[in-house]
């Protein structure tokens, strides 16, 4: 049964990702990612945590968790490539471009709803990460305003301008310790597991 709910939840999020990106662009991608995330991990706290062991779904909260992550990380590292190689740049261009240069916008919400998930279910994800998230998202989506006409963007606007590049090595490096922390923990839960296992396959070998 749990293995059926998993497919079912695949091909949801999967054609969440291909309507936002059909409607958006890669924007619709980066949104659909985090919205299929988010499904993902509700859908498992409310349907698939009696069916299986809490450990195990913890695991796949947090595994399903980093994704829109590592790709928001990557995005970052074009962006900053970009003004250093012509091949970055194009990339990057192609990007703005298919989102009709929103894609900081973007990556803005997607954060800010990823940051709101810990806040609700810190069981799963801790309460400091979804303040990191948060507070990067809320940078990242003034960042996406940054060419709009607004006397508040003006007020603002000449930080990112010129320190662009910085901003975003802290944006990635904000997103790296938040991923690679909650790889750590997923693996010490999972070496936890292994280890119960064991130790209840010891003792009934012994019984």
């Amino acid at each position: 049964m749990s293995k059926m709910l998993d497919v079912v939840m695949a091909g949801v999020i999967s054609g969440i990702v291909a309507y936002t990106t059909s409607k958006i662009g890669i924007a619709g991608t980066v949104i659909g990612a985090v919205l299929g995330a988010m499904l993902y991990q509700i859908m498992s706290h409310y349907i698939k945590e009696p069916l299986e062991n809490v450990e195990t779904k913890k695991i796949e909260t947090r595994i399903v968790y980093t994704l829109p992550l590592i790709i928001i990380v990557a995005i970052e590292l074009i962006y900053i490539l970009s003004s250093l190689y012509w091949k970055p740049q194009e990339i990057f261009y192609l990007l703005e471009n298919a989102t009709d240069w929103a894609l900081f916008r973007a990556i803005g919400l997607g954060l800010i709803i990823m940051g709101i998930y810990p806040l609700l279910q810190p069981d799963n994800i801790k309460k400091s990460y979804g303040y990191i998230i948060l507070s990067v998202g809320i940078i990242k989506l003034l960042n996406g305003f940054v060419d709009a006409n607004s006397a508040f963007v003006t007020m603002y606007a000449d930080i990112f301008n010129e320190f662009g590049i910085i901003i975003s090595l802290l944006v990635i490096g904000a997103l790296s310790y938040v991923t690679l922390a909650i790889i750590q923990e997923s693996i010490e839960i999972n070496r936890g597991k292994e280890e119960t296992n064991t130790q209840r396959e010891s003792y009934e070998q012994k019984n």
